[in-house]
């Protein structure tokens, strides 16, 4: 695990009786990340600015590509790599650069993506239905599992242990076996490094497959998991109106308040056996 994904702070913590101890703390470091496009002998051009933590920062461009539509898919990408320097400029591996194998126009995104923001602004959900194809059916996922998945993320968030400060997104199977999981400040950081790693292994689209993430559901989110080929998404928390219109459209399953025994299911609930 990186260092980079941790700071060491010191905090004045506040005790029981009226006592303020000065102690050692480490917070999860957020830091800007450039990502640039360039196609055959173009230049590279700037695409976004995302505040992330440091880290499977070659996913997280390539999972943001996907889910602008700018890459459909593996076969797109010829090479990733950080920006280079002049040998005496200090590298901050803060600036990425996506090859691609056919030339194009890449539109700046307006301002700085923040941790808590994902694709807002920038496209209508009938141009994402246009160009995301519907998830097609696929075996259900028993409830029994459904259920279990929030723990299991949990267990997997290694970095939040450490810092109490961020977000997680998980794949599993339909078995309820984690295969993946990532961790950053920003949910759609973490779903975009998740969906990257997918990409440049050539495993999408990720069909009987089911995303979990920690917190609330965005229409982001749901976007996300369905330009990948997710068929279901799930969350300890509440997903919001335009997420769960998304997903009844683009055919993803999006379970939220998923805490044993209990869950609620907005969309597509074919998707999950009942009964097992």
């Amino acid at each position: 695990m990186s260092r980079r994904n941790v700071a060491d702070v010191r905090v004045v913590a506040l005790r029981e009786g009226g006592r303020a101890v000065e102690l050692p703390d480490r917070v999860v470091a957020e830091e800007p990340l450039e990502i640039r496009c360039a196609g055959p002998g173009q230049d590279a051009e700037p695409v976004t600015t995302t505040m992330r933590t440091p880290g499977h920062d070659f996913e997280l461009a390539v999972g943001f590509l996907l889910a602008e539509g700018i890459i459909n898919g593996t076969a797109d990408v010829h090479e990733v790599k950080y920006c280079e320097l002049p040998d005496d400029a200090e590298q901050l591996y803060n600036v990425v650069t996506v090859k691609l194998r056919r030339p194009g126009h890449f539109t700046p995104r307006r301002g700085i993506t923040t941790a808590s923001c994902g694709i807002c602004g920038t496209a209508q959900l009938d141009e994402l239905q246009d160009r995301c194809p519907v998830v097609p059916p696929g075996p259900p996922l028993p409830r029994s599992v459904l259920l279990q998945l929030p723990d299991r993320l949990r267990e997997g968030q290694q970095l939040f242990d450490r810092t109490g400060g961020l977000h997680a997104a998980g794949l599993f199977d339909l078995d309820g076996t984690l295969l993946s999981i990532r961790e950053d400040v920003g949910r759609h950081n973490a779903v975009d490094k998740l969906v990257g790693e997918a990409v440049l292994a050539g495993h999408l689209p990720l069909r009987e497959r089911v995303l979990v993430v920690s917190g609330r559901v965005g229409y982001e989110l749901v976007q996300k998991a369905a330009v990948a080929g997710i068929p279901m998404l799930a969350a300890v928390s509440a997903p919001s109106s335009l997420a769960v219109e998304t997903g009844r459209r683009l055919g993803v399953c999006v379970a939220g308040f998923v805490r044993p025994p209990t869950a609620n299911i907005y969309s597509h609930p074919e998707r999950v056996d009942l009964d097992r």
